[in-house]
């Protein structure tokens, strides 16, 4: 069985992304005018933000086995993690971490290219796999300098 190349896999997630967008045409239109386009947080997923340096030792921490896509915006030095839309309050004790409110908008870059300092640090792939946040907690949280088993997921 032959493996999805690279460029069906980004387009797989792209799929994904524009399908988690209330109208995908205004979408599209925004990309192809290489602007940023608001995606809602809430049904597909809650929304996470925290700093950039943090957020790349916890990419390294969790695996790519653990994690869900991660926006980053180098100019900013901010990064947001798209988690379960049902999350809970397992994040409340990460003073660096905000989890947005459901309806708040995310400005997301397509997949293929960064804009106006926004890129994925971790692209969705397609599959709908997003970040568990009792995981990132870890990896962000008190003691995150030890890296996050496999054991971890589950």
């Amino acid at each position: 069985m032959a493996l999805p190349n690279a460029r069906h896999l980004r387009q797989r997630g792209q799929d994904w992304l524009l399908s988690c967008a209330d109208d995908p045409a205004p979408v599209l239109r925004a990309w192809a005018e290489e602007q940023l386009a608001p995606f809602p947080s809430g049904v597909h997923w809650a929304v996470a933000e925290a700093p950039l340096t943090q957020s790349m030792e916890a990419v390294k921490r969790i695996g790519p086995a653990g994690r869900g896509p991660v926006l980053a915006d180098v100019s900013a030095g901010r990064a947001w993690w798209l988690l379960p839309p049902e999350l809970g309050g397992e994040l409340d004790d990460i003073w660096h971490l905000t989890v947005h409110p459901a309806g708040w908008l995310l400005p997301c870059p397509p997949l293929l290219y960064p804009v106006r300092g926004r890129v994925w640090m971790e692209p969705p792939t397609g599959s709908g796999r997003l970040t568990d946040p009792v995981v990132l907690g870890a990896a962000l949280g008190p003691g995150g300098s030890a890296r996050v088993t496999e054991e971890a997921h589950g």
